[in-house]
C-alpha cells in the first residue's frame, strides 16, 4: 500500500486516540473530586461538598484507561504503514482497535460509578452487566486485530525470499 492510502485510517486513529484521551482526563476529574471530597475547581470560588461513588482503584483505572488508549492508538497511527495488511486488512484492525479504546474506559467507569459494576462476571446488577458485554466486546475485537496482524505478518515473511 502506498502511504497516502493510510491516510484516512490514520485521521481515524488520530481523531478517537484524542478523544479517548480527552474521556480519559475527564475521568482523572472525576479522580480528583473523590480523592478531595468535593467538586472545587480554582479559580471559581467555592466548592461543592461531595463524595463520588467508587473507589480509589476504580477511578484511576478509568483515568488509566482512557489516556492509555488513546496514547495507543496514536501509536498505531504512526506505525500502520510499517504493517504487512493489505487496505482491508488496515481498516478493519483499526475499527477493531478503536472499538476496543473506547469499550475499555467506558466500561471502567461503571465500577467508579455504581457499586458491584466490576464487569468481571455474567449477573448482578444492569450496572455489572453492561461493562462486562462491553469488556467482551472489547477483548474479542483486540484478540481479532492481534490475531489478523500475526497471520498477515507470518504470510508476508514466507513469501519473502531468504526466509
Amino acid at each position: 500500500m502506498e502511504p497516502t492510502e493510510f491516510r484516512p485510517t490514520q485521521r481515524l486513529l488520530f481523531r478517537h486516540g484524542g478523544l479517548v484521551m480527552l474521556f480519559g482526563f475527564a475521568a482523572g476529574f472525576g479522580f480528583l473530586f473523590f480523592i478531595i471530597g468535593s467538586i472545587e475547581l480554582w479559580p471559581i470560588p467555592g466548592s461543592i461538598d461531595v463524595q463520588l461513588p467508587g473507589s480509589d482503584k476504580a477511578w484511576r483505572m478509568t483515568r488509566l484507561e482512557g489516556v492509555l488508549n488513546g496514547l495507543l492508538l496514536w501509536l498505531l497511527a504512526v506505525v500502520l504503514p510499517a504493517m504487512d495488511l493489505t487496505a482491508v486488512q488496515v481498516r478493519r484492525v483499526a475499527r477493531a482497535l478503536v472499538l476496543t479504546a473506547w469499550c475499555f474506559p467506558v466500561a471502567s467507569l461503571f465500577d467508579a460509578l455504581f457499586a458491584n459494576s466490576r464487569g468481571l462476571r455474567f449477573g448482578g446488577p444492569v450496572t455489572n452487566m453492561i461493562p462486562f458485554f462491553l469488556f467482551y466486546i472489547g477483548i474479542l475485537a483486540l484478540v481479532w486485530a492481534v490475531v489478523t496482524v500475526i497471520i498477515a505478518h507470518w504470510r508476508s515473511s514466507a513469501e519473502t525470499p531468504g526466509n
